[in-house]
């Protein structure tokens, strides 16, 4: 869920230099750090992530985490360093591949490893890093992430990690860039004895050591990114069903403080009713090999994949609020909608550069109102995106800098919602409209990918370019302005405010009369019948119009 980083307010606020459109590379300054994160560096692109055992001791008395990591990977291009990321104050110990230490040296928060076994093209190898420290710890979890440390009114330990933006890096040490998900891997947890960990995938075993601790053993069968790796450490109760879903059962399984137990049998009856209709929507859940879970989480929450986390404090709405000002909002448990959404639009189709987060955040929010439509019928689902309009802040654009691991502005939730809810008026195909949203969870299924793949299916199975759409709304911050004039008998009209040559289509009714106009920037002129000098824009457009005839 990761939603507008509090530290980019900063960031873009410090740099105000921009008129329309996306900021130059130039008028921003970014670091050699932001680039060793944010870029497919030559030490990342010659290898394949295959696997990692993630295996960990977490000990709240001191807030640490020791362990180690075994990364996996193919040699796809003949190299001898490897880049592998944790953030300060982390530290890696010792690396080993085969029965040799490695030399490795720290670059901030990139680790360069020097390989001396052959790397031949085609090879699988592994390595065995060992590290430890004290995690940085969450600030405003999850906008501004880590580990939380935090106990329950009980006085046990309540732990989680979230990382989106900031970085699994943050942790534990991995391959921190989204281009490449690891394909499999077990996170071993070894946490007191009296407490219980959940992370994704599916629980294989649970060991007792010698020392009274117990270690959690979880296998994820299905790629993942790397912020979707989770801790959840608690006094956990669980409860379970299953699913009758489009690809059989679903094991649905639920983690909560003990003393919730009771709550969240009642609020979590939105899980199965999100499975509904958004398998619906989207088609199968993505992940029915490693289960859904919903795990009390001591912040808001966040998608974790097959390991969601909620602490929503058992309300409806957003933390009792609704975000859209119309009522349908307290319909639903807002964090188990949105977090539960992001298994389609964020971990089954991922963002190869967190640039193109809109990918995940549009989509989501979108979801939110199609949750709604579903249940309520299509007028209310539109009253509702239509509603959280008024969140739209338009300060900066919604794509970020590439390769640098900027993300862009917080409109990606609500003015990206309503880009792809004009986008499916525009289109006038509600089946044309779902089966596109089914086959991008199909076509792309389990894959990285850019905002111009996205962008390119929904215009190859639109039959219709939106091209100059998605530019108007994801890299500027203007709203596009219909000017329009009455004038001897005609009624003129055009697109103003405005990237070059936009073209979007727009429904109308003029004179009382519902019809479709195709504006351009440049003016077009229709005669109009009878003394009636009057136009009414759809509110499903989010455009603003003006009558120049005054």
């Amino acid at each position: 869920m990761k939603k507008y980083l509090i530290v980019f307010i900063t960031f873009f606020i410090i740099s105000s230099s921009y008129s329309q459109g996306l900021l130059n590379k130039s008028e921003k300054v970014f670091t050699h750090q932001d680039t060793l994160r944010g870029s497919i560096t030559k030490e990342r692109s010659w290898w394949d992530l295959k696997y990692y055992h993630l295996d960990v001791k977490v000990n709240p008395f001191n807030k640490t985490i020791i362990g180690s990591n075994t990364v996996r990977y193919t040699v796809l291009n003949k190299y001898d360093k490897m880049q592998i990321d944790l953030q300060e104050p982390m530290q890696i110990y010792k690396v080993i591949q085969g029965e040799k230490e490695l030399k490795f040296k720290r670059d901030g928060n990139a680790f360069f490893i020097q390989l001396t076994e052959d790397q031949r093209v085609g090879d699988t190898k592994e390595i065995i890093i060992s590290f430890g420290g004290k995690p940085k710890e969450a600030v405003n979890p999850p906008w501004d992430g880590g580990i939380t440390w935090k106990k329950d009114k009980n006085g046990k330990d309540f732990i989680a990690s979230s990382c989106q933006g900031l970085g699994a890096s943050v942790w534990w040490p991995c391959k921190d860039h989204m281009y490449d998900e690891v394909e499999n891997m077990l996170i071993s947890v070894n946490v007191p004895g009296d407490l219980t960990d959940v992370s994704n995938g599916r629980l294989q075993s649970v060991k007792k050591q010698k020392d009274g601790t117990k270690t959690f053993n979880w296998y994820v069968s299905n790629p993942i990114n790397n912020y979707g790796v989770n801790i959840n450490i608690g006094d956990y109760v669980n409860f379970s069903e299953k699913y009758e879903g489009e690809k059989g059962n679903l094991d649905c399984d639920y983690y909560v403080l003990r003393d919730n137990l009771a709550l969240a049998k009642e609020q979590f009856k939105d899980a199965p009713k999100m499975l509904k209709a958004f398998e619906s929507c989207f088609g199968p859940y993505p992940f029915y090999e490693d289960s859904y879970k919903l795990v009390e989480a001591p912040y808001l929450g966040m998608e974790h994949q097959s390991s969601v986390t909620y602490g929503n404090q058992y309300k409806k709405g957003y933390l009792g609020r609704d975000l859209s000002g119309t009522g349908w909002g307290l319909k639903f448990d807002f964090i188990i909608i949105h977090e539960s959404g992001h298994e389609w639009f964020a971990n089954n189709i991922t963002y190869k550069d967190i640039a193109d987060m809109w990918i995940h955040e549009s989509f989501t929010n979108y979801s939110e109102s199609l949750f709604v439509e579903y249940y309520y019928g299509k007028e209310a689902g539109a009253e509702y995106v239509i509603g959280c309009r008024k969140n739209i802040k338009n300060d900066i654009p919604i794509i970020g800098h590439y390769d640098v691991n900027n993300e862009g502005s917080g409109d990606m939730y609500p003015k990206g919602a309503n880009m792809l809810h004009m986008i499916r008026e525009v289109i006038n195909d509600d089946a044309k409209w779902k089966s596109i949203l089914r086959g991008l969870n199909t076509t792309f299924y389990h894959q990285t990918v850019t905002s111009k793949q996205i962008e390119d299916y929904i215009n190859s199975q639109s039959g219709i370019n939106f091209n100059r759409v998605f530019a108007q709304y994801l890299t500027t911050t203007k709203i596009p302005v219909l000017e329009y004039i009455f004038k001897d008998g005609s009624f003129g009209y055009h697109w103003s405010n405005c990237v070059a040559k936009f073209d979007m289509p727009i429904k109308v009714k003029l004179n009382g009369v519902e019809t479709w106009l195709k504006p351009t920037t440049e003016w077009k002129s229709e005669k109009i019948i009878g003394d009636n000098k009057t136009i009414e824009v759809s509110k499903d457009f989010y455009v603003t119009s003006s009558n120049i005839t005054e």
